[in-house]
C-alpha cells in the first residue's frame, strides 16, 4: 500500500513539472493593474484580453482580489479559443458619471464565441447618475453595466452587479447564453436600473439569481426565443416583463418562454406582459408561468396591451398577438384587490390562455378580484381570485 502511495506522489509530481497545463493564464496585475479602486486600469485589462483572444490555447484572465478602476472597455472578438475571466475582486466604475455614461456601455462584449466570466462584483457607482435623472438635468444618456452584443456559447456564473447606471446585464443578438447564480442589485427608487434585458437573442437560460432593482428584474424584447428561467428571487422591483413590445409596425416576437420555481417579493408586478396601443407585426406565444409564490406584489398576474408609462398614450389598438399563455400553480399574496388583470387589445384578442390552480389572497385576508377584457382562454383546478376568462 505505501509502494503505491510513493508511486502515486512521484507520478504527480513528474506530471506538474514536465506536464504543465495547456491553458493559457493573464493576471490583470502582472499586466499594470492595481487594486487600489483609484488607479485607471483599463490599458491593463485590454492587454490582458488581446493576449488571450490571440492565443491558440484556451486561456483564463484572472482579477485578483481588490478594486480595479475601469472606464468604458470593449472586448471584441472573435478570438482563436475559448476565454475565461475569472474576478475575485472588484471591478468599480469612476465616480464621475459623465465618463462611463456617454457610450451606453460600460463593459461591452462584442463578437465572441466560449467566454465565460466568473465571480467577482461590478460597481458602477450610479447613484450620481440616478440622481442627475430625477433632478432633470442634461445627463448623459448613461451605460448599461455590462453587454454581450452577437457572442455565442457565453456563460456568466457568481457575478454580482450592484448600483448600475441604467440596465445590469443585457443581451443583445445572442445564442446559448446561460447565466446563473447571479445577484443584480439597485435601489427600488433607481431609475432604469432593469437587472437582465434580453433582446433578439435565441437559447439564453437564467437559473438560481436574485434580482432587487428599480425596473424590470428581467425584460424579454423583441426577437426572444427559447428563454428558460428558474429559481429567480425578484423584489424589489417591476417583476418579469415580457415587452414592452409594439412600438415599432414590423417589430419581432417572443416565444418559447419559461419561468418556473420562482418567488416575486414586494415587487410592482409579478408576471406581466406589456405592449403599447399602435399597430404592430409583434407577437407574444407559447408562454409558461408556474410553480411561483407571490408575497406582497401589486400586480401578480398582468397583461397590459395599453401600456402607457409617462403620458405617452397612441391611443389606439395593439397589434401585438398574445396567444398560448399558461399560468400553472400561481400562489400568495397581492398588495392589490385585484390580483389578476387581463387587459388585452379589442383588435386582436388574447387567445389561448390558460389558468390552473391559481390561490392569490388579497393581503392574505381578503379573497382578490380579476378582470378581463377581450380575452378567451380556459381555467381548470383551484381558482382564487375566480376566473374571468370565458372558453376561447
Amino acid at each position: 500500500m505505501a509502494a503505491k502511495l510513493i508511486i502515486s506522489c512521484i507520478l504527480s509530481l513528474f506530471l506538474t513539472f514536465f506536464f504543465k497545463p495547456s491553458n493559457a493564464a493573464y493576471n490583470v496585475i502582472d499586466l499594470g493593474a492595481k487594486s487600489d479602486g483609484e488607479t485607471d486600469s483599463t490599458q491593463a485589462f485590454l492587454k490582458a484580453w488581446a493576449a488571450a483572444c490571440s492565443s491558440v490555447k484556451a486561456s483564463t484572465i484572472y482579477v485578483p482580489t481588490g478594486r480595479y478602476l475601469i472606464k468604458n472597455i470593449v472586448f471584441r472578438g472573435p478570438c482563436k479559443n475559448k476565454i475565461a475571466i475569472q474576478i475575485k475582486g472588484t471591478i468599480v466604475a469612476p465616480t464621475d458619471y459623465h465618463v462611463i455614461g456617454k457610450t451606453g456601455n460600460w463593459i461591452l462584449f462584442v463578437q465572441v464565441d466560449r467566454v465565460s466570466v466568473i465571480g467577482g462584483t461590478l460597481d458602477a457607482q450610479g447613484a450620481g447618475f440616478w440622481a442627475c435623472r430625477k433632478s432633470g438635468q442634461n445627463c448623459p444618456v448613461g451605460s448599461r453595466s455590462i453587454t454581450f452584443d452577437w457572442a455565442t456559447n457565453v456563460m456568466i456564473s457568481g457575478l454580482t452587479s450592484i448600483n448600475s447606471q441604467l440596465i445590469h446585464l443585457a443581451i443583445n443578438r445572442c445564442k446559448n447564453v446561460i447565466v446563473r447564480n447571479v445577484k443584480l442589485i439597485a435601489p427600488d427608487e433607481s431609475p432604469n436600473t432593469d437587472g437582465i434585458h434580453i433582446q433578439s437573442s435565441t437559447g439564453v437560460t437564467i437559473t438560481g439569481s436574485i434580482m432587487q432593482t428599480g425596473d424590470d428584474c428581467i425584460s424579454i424584447g423583441p426577437g426572444t426565443r427559447n428563454l428558460y428561467m428558474s429559481s429567480i428571487k425578484c423584489g424589489p422591483g417591476h417583476g418579469v416583463s415580457i415587452g414592452s413590445l409594439g412600438w415599432g409596425l414590423n417589430e419581432d416576437g417572443v416565444e418559447n418562454v419559461t419561468l418556473t420555481n420562482s418567488r416575486f417579493t414586494g415587487s410592482d408586478n409579478g408576471v406581466r406582459i406589456k405592449s403599447w396601443a399602435r399597430p404592430s407585426n409583434s407577437f407574444v406565444r407559447n408562454v409558461l408561468f408556474q410553480n411561483i409564490i407571490m408575497k406582497n406584489v401589486q400586480n401578480p398576474i398582468l397583461i397590459d396591451q395599453n401600456y402607457c408609462p409617462h403620458n405617452q398614450c397612441p391611443h389606439q389598438a395593439s397589434g401585438v398577438k398574445i396567444s398560448q399563455v399558461t399560468y400553472r400553480n400561481i400562489q400568495g399574496t397581492s398588495a392589490t384587490a385585484e390580483a389578476v388583470t387581463f387587459d388585452c387589445s379589442p383588435g386582436n384578442p388574447c387567445r389561448g390562455i390558460i389558468l390552473q390552480d391559481i390561490k392569490l389572497t388579497y393581503m392574505n385576508k381578503a379573497a382578490a378580484t380579476s378582470s378581463c377584457k377581450n380575452i378567451g382562454g380556459m381555467s381548470s383546478g383551484v381558482l382564487m381570485p375566480e376566473s374571468c376568462l370565458y372558453e376561447g
